[in-house]
């Protein structure tokens, strides 16, 4: 998951499950990087690659993985699902607007209710064969569902079912929607943006890959040391102050209150414009349109002028992000594997077109030409 849409979930979902899931962020890290490297087998040592398809293939592989296990297959199926429902909902929102429509059995109409149905029905029996053997004994596995799953029914069981304290299966399985789509689409967002963008400033790559060679050497990455990676840090940072994969975020007032010197009634919903407060003079100073990551190399709390906190590609306070740690993990690790094998650069076919389809992604695409190390 990662920078994403602020879920509102209930309070016990665990935020950092991210140690169990570090050899599946690095199996998908390294079927890319074998796919690459049959590239440039058949040229002499180089090769221009499209990376964007690449890396939306590498975070719906992890986010299978991670979030289904065993069911990665499943998994998959989900998201060719959800990718097909997204762009059907993304033509329906560019459409002229009128009232009832969505309920005419349109062709698109009804495909959309028959994706639904069929990523329901998948959800629904690996969720049931789930219940049914943790009920029975069986520990749980190690990947988000099973660890949603089991917090969920100790929940349950400590308090019995209701609204605040648990979750029908009906909710977990949007939740499991939710984050399979968002979790994929984001992360891979940040990735091409910061390969595009260090494939632009050379100085940087060279520092990134200065550090994660001095932290693992030619070793497989592991978590501990993907902590350790301050530049790397550093550069997603400024990669999501630059290119937020969500330029804007809406919340509900619940009940009234006052934001400054602004009264808020109940049920107005207010838009968090990230984008504008990203490119904000007065907070990040004259350079804000600058690649610059030694902004943060104090930190986010002092990366902004007056330390102003205007930092929020994660969203902030108690709705926070769930996907954070998950996101930045699976990021670091895709990075500091790229970084042992390539040096990479933007290829003159490159076209810097960033566009807003839901959510911040390069319109032609991301070519790069990699050179093998």
């Amino acid at each position: 998951m990662t920078p994403c849409l602020v879920v509102s979930c209930p309070s016990f979902i665990p935020t950092s499950p991210t140690t169990h899931m570090v050899p599946a962020f690095y199996l998908c890290c390294s079927e890319m990087i074998s796919k690459w490297e049959n590239n440039i087998a058949s040229t002499e040592g180089s090769c221009e690659v499209d990376v964007w398809p690449y890396l939306q293939t590498l975070t719906s592989d992890v986010i299978s993985r991670a979030a289904f296990g065993s069911s990665y297959e499943d998994g998959r199926k989900i998201f060719k699902l959800q990718k097909e429902l997204l762009v059907l909902i993304l033509q329906t929102l560019s459409t002229v607007y009128i009232p009832g429509a969505t309920f005419l059995p349109t062709k698109r109409n009804r495909r959309m209710k028959e994706i639904d149905k069929e990523i329901h029905a998948i959800l629904r029996v690996m969720i049931d064969k789930r219940m049914k053997a943790m009920k029975e004994g069986e520990t749980s596995k190690d990947d988000l569902l099973g660890i949603l799953l089991e917090s969920n029914l100790k929940e349950i069981e400590q308090h019995g079912y209701n609204r605040k304290d648990g979750m029908a299966i009906e909710e977990v399985i949007e939740e499991c929607k939710l984050f399979y789509i968002v979790g994929q689409e984001t992360t891979a967002i940040l990735l091409v943006w910061t390969m595009i963008l260090l494939g632009r400033h050379q100085n940087w790559q060279q520092r990134a890959r200065e550090e994660v060679l001095q932290v693992f050497g030619s070793d497989k990455p592991n978590f501990d040391g993907l902590n350790h990676l301050k530049i790397v840090t550093m550069i997603l940072y400024e990669v999501l102050r630059l290119y937020p994969p969500l330029v804007r975020m809406k919340r509900v007032v619940h009940g009234d209150m006052k934001l400054g010197g602004i009264t808020l009634p109940e049920g107005v919903v207010v838009s968090l414009q990230v984008m504008l407060l990203h490119y904000d003079h007065e907070i990040w100073g004259d350079d804000v349109k600058e690649f610059k990551p030694e902004r943060f190399a104090e930190g986010v709390s002092k990366a902004t002028k007056n330390n102003q906190p205007s930092f929020f590609p994660f969203s902030s306070g108690p709705r926070v992000c769930i996907g954070q740690n998950f996101s930045m993990l699976e990021a670091k690790m895709a990075i500091a594997t790229i970084l042992q094998q390539f040096s990479f650069e933007l290829s003159p076919s490159y076209t810097h077109a960033p566009f807003t389809m839901g959510t911040l992604q390069p319109q032609y695409g991301a070519h790069l030409i990699l050179h093998k190390l």
